[in-house]
């Protein structure tokens, strides 16, 4: 009998494979590579990886071949087409795998943002000894909007900094202590009229696309730094650009752009009240591995009937539910053997 297919698309070196099949000895391992992906999706049972190439996702769901994906990244935007989400295809994220890195990240780019130091980095280069204006981190109001993975443990970081911690979530439960209050999306406005930091942790679906625009500015205090490491397009681009040229808030930090990239031309790129990085947030040297662990404990689970590490109850939110009747990835992670114990 012909072993299903496990076609992958994330950046496994020869070490994962081997782990992979170690693990899936009922099932034939592809490694598709982004070149192949587009059509090697069409032969797989299941999927695992984050396709950044154009996907006839219509197509492989007509077909009715394909039961499970694996995402290889928290973001589900790359997978989740409405045909996908109204399909009996079972999808699981990688929630909680990058959490820490992209918290550093953001804890790095606020930071730096604070104490000017692209301004001091600059005038390094020329030679320049002038002392310019800071501001603290220490004792400000910092909002969250998003209380998943990468929320969460942004509360922990960025607590030892005296902070008073405010969030928003679609499920706003089991609240960490590290959060002061933890409020419905209702809330979203009252969060944004307080805070001097807003960290922009949210999934981008069909209800948070757009969610920052000229209403939100226009209710931010005008010293407010924006904080986005999630998606570009939770953030209105133009009302951005305006807020930032008006002085309306005081500056942007931004892992993730809409456009992404931004085009050479972008007047983004040349505000001195802007910090843009490449999207590079959740690099880290043993990405590739946590990775393959999420597959493997979730291929074990598949293939013994047991629940599924960050599956989505709701595909259309696009992220797994605290609180719900499947497993977090970051509660089991400590429990899920290293890949030399596979």
């Amino acid at each position: 009998m012909t072993k299903p297919n496990l076609v992958l698309c994330y950046p496994v070196k020869e070490n994962h494979l081997e782990v992979i099949r170690r693990v899936a000895t009922d099932l034939n391992v592809i490694d598709a590579g982004q070149e192949g992906i587009a059509e090697a999706l069409f032969e797989a049972d299941l999927y695992c990886g984050h396709a950044k190439v154009p996907v006839d996702w219509d197509g492989v769901v007509r077909q009715g071949r394909l039961q499970w994906i694996q995402s290889s990244a928290a973001g589900m935007d790359h997978c989740l087409v409405p045909s996908v989400i109204d399909s009996e295809i079972i999808v699981t994220s990688a929630s909680g795998v990058l959490s820490n890195q992209v918290a550093e990240h953001t804890l790095g780019l606020i930071i730096g943002w604070c104490r000017n130091l692209p301004t001091f980095f600059r005038q390094q280069q020329t030679h320049e000894f002038v002392r310019r204006p800071t501001c603290d981190l220490t004792h400000q109001t910092v909002g969250i909007v998003g209380l998943g993975g990468v929320g969460r443990r942004l509360s922990e970081v960025l607590r030892p900094f005296d902070t008073r911690i405010l969030a928003v979530d679609l499920y706003p439960i089991d609240k960490p202590d590290t959060v002061d209050e933890l409020w419905a999306p209702d809330r979203l406005d009252d969060l944004i009229r307080e805070c001097k930091i807003l960290i922009l942790c949210a999934p981008l679906n069909e209800s948070t696309r757009g969610m920052i625009s000229r209403e939100q500015f226009a209710a931010m205090r005008d010293d407010a730094l924006l904080v986005n490491a999630a998606r570009g397009p939770l953030v209105d681009t133009g009302a951005l650009l305006e807020a930032l040229q008006t002085k309306q808030i005081a500056g942007a930090v931004m892992d993730v752009t809409d456009p992404e990239p931004l085009p050479e031309d972008h007047p983004l790129w040349d505000l001195p009240n802007v910090m843009i990085t490449p999207h590079v947030a959740g690099q880290y040297a043993r990405r590739i591995g946590n990775m393959t662990r999420l597959l493997c404990e979730n291929i074990r689970r598949w293939q013994t009937g047991r629940p599924l590490v960050n599956r989505l109850e709701e595909k259309a939110l696009g992220f797994p539910i605290r609180g719900g009747q499947y497993p977090l990835w970051c509660d089991v992670e400590s429990n899920v053997p290293a890949l030399t114990d596979f």
